[in-house]
């Protein structure tokens, strides 16, 4: 039966591989007295419970090693919860969503812990009135114990009686190809792929979600969206911090596996594949899926040497370097800046490069994506600014597209300016959700459309593995990363790095209208 078309504009419902849940739903926070669940994973159910999005009769439990009683696991976690001390309504939503919320301590590898949670999960499910009990498992875990959490929540947690059973993975999948394998197939053990929702948290993003509305529901960028009018694409990460105290964690990953094989890769797929044949959640993973397949498919490595330039940073500003850092082994070339060069074999993108970005301790904190469309025909201009299509995913969610426009007065003179739509001046009653909010809401209605699918991860790593292996010594001598100074743009050689695929500055330099933002 055909799909009704949309007379509004809306676009039409996503069809769900399971179904979503309504009632009678315990959702488990395992990892629940660490840094994720505390700053995210509950914020986020807080918020989704706020605002009347949680399933009627919702439970949450908490699930970690630490010993805490109810008012130390409270306080953890709604320590993150913003407002409530300024707010007497979020001050009542707080206590309320306590009065919710449940704590059991226990072991990750031991059966009998699990043999607690359970019998704490059926007592919560004796109040339900329906059959049907739904449970939820959220991993805000190290992925060192992945793999004995899915065993014994399987064998010791799951409801064979009716109802749903999910779980949801916290990245990282594994560090490298094989490990990610591994890590697949011991999961798929115990869970099927329908009841596994791998979560990166980018992809509930309010841009990065709108990439799909924005190149597929307007012809006039569609037309120009190939390598016949772009000449490059940079895909940019930038956080003006350093490892601060964590650097021992960080150094086991760099920052191509903490950033840019998973969350830029993630942004590149959404805005390079073809337009899939449907909303649902396998139409959208299939042309993802696909479009990676091209990167990774090349006679040639996906990612070659010289495509990469590689940083760690160092002193500066009265601020400590990498290395200074007391985690850190010493001598260590673990890069926290890294710009590498993807190309996509097919018709469409052939030839264009596309340049992706992720470092620390930079000089401002920012996520974009820049378009930079070729030189318009010469003749009549001369040195005129390339057009740039400019998408900015956080802070301050904008599109704006950097056009040539004459000056307003009695000569003839282009400068350029743009078309900005900022989203906190365009909608202004808007709230933008938090990214684990529209995640997590997911999972409860049974959309995978923004998670990660397994033979997606597993193209995802065969792109990024090799180079990986490079950076990591398996492969030969480990390359050494360049010197940045903490707080700059990264590395001096970027601007050639960039150049050399095409990227091109504007003759005449560009100021962006200052905006009081605070005020909007």
């Amino acid at each position: 039966m055909p799909r009704e078309r949309s007379m509004s504009g809306t676009i039409p419902s996503m069809e769900t591989q399971t179904a979503e849940i309504k009632d009678n739903t315990v959702i488990v926070v395992l990892g629940a007295s660490g840094d994720l669940a505390k700053k995210k994973t509950f914020p986020a159910l807080f918020n989704l419970y706020r605002q009347g999005f949680l399933p009627r009769g919702c439970r949450i439990i908490g699930y970690a090693r630490t010993k805490m009683d109810k008012d130390e696991f409270h306080k953890r976690a709604t320590s993150y919860i913003k407002g409530a001390d300024e707010n007497k309504d979020i001050a009542n939503a707080v206590e309320a969503f306590k009065e919710l919320s449940t704590y059991v301590a226990g072991d990750y590898e031991d059966g009998a812990a699990f043999d607690n949670l359970r019998t704490h999960i059926e007592e919560i499910e004796s109040s339900y009135q329906a059959k049907e009990r739904n449970r939820i498992f959220y991993f805000a875990l190290p992925p060192t114990v992945f793999i004995p959490v899915a065993k014994n929540l399987k064998e010791h947690c799951y409801n064979n009686k009716g109802g749903v059973n999910r779980i949801v993975i916290e990245k990282p999948f594994g560090q490298d190809l094989d490990s990610a394998r591994e890590l697949l197939n011991s999961v798929r053990q115990f869970w099927t792929e329908d009841e596994t929702f791998r979560i990166d948290h980018y992809l509930g993003k309010e841009m990065v979600k709108n990439l799909l509305v924005l190149r597929f529901a307007n012809v006039a960028l569609g037309a120009a969206w190939d390598k016949n009018s772009i000449s490059n694409v940079q895909i940019t990460f930038k956080e003006p911090f350093g490892t601060e105290g964590r650097g021992g964690y960080f150094d086991e990953f760099g920052i191509i596996r903490d950033i840019e094989q998973n969350h830029l890769l993630q942004v590149l797929s959404i805005l390079t594949m073809e337009r899939p044949v449907s909303f649902a959640a396998e139409d959208i993973r299939d042309e993802k899926v696909s479009l990676l397949i091209l990167i990774s498919s090349s006679l040639y490595p996906p990612i070659e040497r010289n495509d990469v330039l590689l940083g760690q940073y160092v002193a500066a500003n009265g601020k400590p370097g990498y290395l200074d850092d007391s985690t850190v082994p010493p001598n260590s070339t673990c890069p926290t800046f890294a710009a590498a060069t993807l190309w996509i074999n097919n018709p469409r993108w052939e030839g264009v490069p596309f340049v992706m970005k992720a470092g620390k301790a930079l000089n401002e904190a920012k996520v974009e994506v820049r378009i930079q469309f070729k030189d318009v025909t010469q003749g009549i201009f001369k040195d005129i600014a390339r057009n740039e299509l400019v998408i900015r995913i956080q802070p301050n969610e904008a599109i704006y597209l950097k056009l040539n426009s004459k000056t307003p007065g009695l000569y003839t003179r282009a400068i350029p300016t743009e078309m900005d739509l900022t989203y906190k001046r365009r909608f202004l009653e808007a709230k933008i959700p938090e990214a684990y909010e529209a995640l997590i809401l997911d999972v409860l209605r049974g959309d995978h459309s923004n998670f990660v699918r397994n033979d997606e991860l597993d193209v995802a790593w065969k792109i990024f593995t090799p180079i990986l292996h490079w950076i990591d010594g398996r492969s030969g001598p480990k390359p050494r990363p360049v010197p940045y100074p903490y707080g700059s743009r990264g590395p001096k050689e970027l601007d050639a790095f960039i150049e050399k695929y095409g990227y091109r500055r504007n003759a005449e330099a560009y100021f962006w209208p200052v905006t009081n933002m605070a005020a909007l």
